[in-house]
């Protein structure tokens, strides 16, 4: 695997999403961002997480090659908590929480996971596959009472946070390796260039990638965020941005 990638955090603030990668894996991790005023019951930030439970990703990616994805990313969860669980309140439902996605080309296959909306983008055989957990788009409610409640439960949402067994949530499968020519990741501040603004289908976003490189990508995604009018939309003006080209 030959992998590229750029990451930019919002303007004016940390980087809240990370990218670790090795000769034949790749993750991305999204941190969410609390809404203010939220008590997390945590003395850590988002950005704090992420590097953690990427940084023990890397360490089971590296060594544990024949174990499934889902069972790294439980034991990457655990070990994360018990970074903590001395000084903060893991069961709060507002502990920082995070996105997930990964790839990793083993034996003839390239395996795939993603928890939450993170997507990863395949091209097979010369069709575009869009792995893209969509459970948060289907929520009844918005408020932040409803938000809370649907975290990490069946009928809501799953996040890489406290709770090791979200990680059998997680969206996962593999595909014959030699179909595989090119993938890509994106944390959702990126593929807003399809999701939110419709500049690019998912072929396009997944083009642009390779064409003219993750950097571009931004690039694109800070320009359409600034073009956009204030209050036109739910959610974040801008978010933090991460794109990830992967070759085979």
């Amino acid at each position: 695997m030959h992998v590229s990638f750029a990451s930019e955090p919002t303007p004016g603030r940390p980087n809240e999403d990370f990218v670790v990668a090795g000769p034949d894996w790749a993750v991305v991790l999204d941190g969410a961002t609390a809404p203010p005023g939220v008590n997390s019951g945590c003395v850590h930030n988002p950005a704090w997480l992420v590097r953690r439970l990427g940084g023990a990703l890397a360490l089971r990616l590296a060594v544990d090659d024949d174990r499934p994805l889902d069972d790294l990313l439980a034991e990457a969860i655990k070990t994360v908590c018990e970074l903590h669980a001395d000084r903060c309140d893991l069961a709060n439902p507002d502990s920082p929480s995070a996105t997930v996605a990964m790839l990793r080309h083993r034996d003839d296959a390239l395996e795939w996971l993603v928890l939450a909306d993170s997507p990863v983008l395949l091209d097979v055989d010369g069709e575009v596959h869009v792995v893209r957990d969509d459970r948060v788009d289907h929520l009844t409610s918005y408020t932040l009472e409803a938000v809370r409640a649907a975290r990490n439960a069946p009928e809501g949402f799953w996040v890489a946070s406290t709770r090791p067994e979200a990680a059998c949530e997680a969206l996962s499968g593999r595909v014959g390796a030699a179909s595989v020519r090119r993938a890509a990741m994106f944390t959702d501040g990126a593929s807003r260039l399809v999701e939110r603004f419709g500049a690019l289908d998912w072929r396009g976003l997944l083009d642009l990638t390779d064409r003219e490189g993750p950097r571009e990508v931004i690039e694109r995604t800070r320009a359409a965020e600034s073009a956009e009018p204030d209050g036109s939309r739910r959610g974040k003006r801008y978010d933090d941005a991460t794109a990830v080209m992967v070759r085979l």
